[in-house]
């Protein structure tokens, strides 16, 4: 994204208070401009077509289309957008689907509008947030599969870490002293090695498995 304008963002929930709500808040945010807001998936695209927006903002309870449908036809048809998901709920099964369905991260509602700027900022850039209920639900989910591979290098598991600590690929090639294509290299390594949709879900397996110290 060029820094140099406002992250540009459609804000789609079915309750309109809610909209307006999130709408307000971001405006204390000059870096952050909603340019369209929906209150289901099928506006919601068309609304992605016209602006394509850096984020969407996703409820993951809509009439029509779920979340997880949208999020999956926002990825395929407009790759460059990512999709952030703020709802009510945090049960493990939602935010795996969520994130596999390729969401860039998955948020709770109590989340404060600091920390919802912020999660923006790191969607825009492709960089994960996962509030911390939806977290602890994915931890605690019984059917995540089998522990993943431990055959992981010593740098894999370096860059694992620094995953972990919500770090981007820029800032992990920074402190490992290494380039970003690397660190690239690095990443889908892992992500591959344990059947990881993505940084978010890594990051929790790391966690539950103990892969990192």
């Amino acid at each position: 994204m060029n820094n140099s304008r406002a992250i540009s963002t459609l804000v789609v929930d079915d309750h309109p208070v809610v909209r307006m709500g999130i709408t307000f808040a971001l405006t204390a945010y000059d870096d952050i401009s909603v340019v369209a807001q929906a209150s289901r998936g099928e506006d919601a695209l068309r609304l992605c077509a016209a602006h394509r927006p850096d984020v969407v903002l996703l409820d993951m309870v809509l009439p029509g289309m779920d979340g997880c449908e949208i999020t999956r036809v926002i990825r395929a048809r407009f790759p460059r957008t990512q999709v952030l998901i703020l709802t009510c709920f945090a049960e493990p099964h939602r935010v795996a689907d969520a994130l596999r369905a390729g969401a860039v991260g998955y948020l709770v509602k109590d989340v404060s509008a600091a920390d919802l700027a912020q999660a923006i900022r790191r969607a825009s850039r492709g960089e994960s947030t996962l509030h911390h209920a939806a977290a602890q639900a994915l931890i605690e989910r019984e059917n995540l599969g089998l522990p993943p591979a431990e055959d992981l290098t010593d740098r894999q598991r370096e860059v694992l870490a620094l995953i972990v600590k919500g770090h981007s690929n820029e800032e992990i090639a920074g402190l490992l002293h290494i380039g970003t294509s690397t660190v690239r290299f690095h990443v889908s390594a892992l992500l591959s090695k344990l059947g990881a949709a993505n940084r978010t879900e890594a990051a929790v397996l790391a966690v539950r498995y103990h892969l990192v110290s």
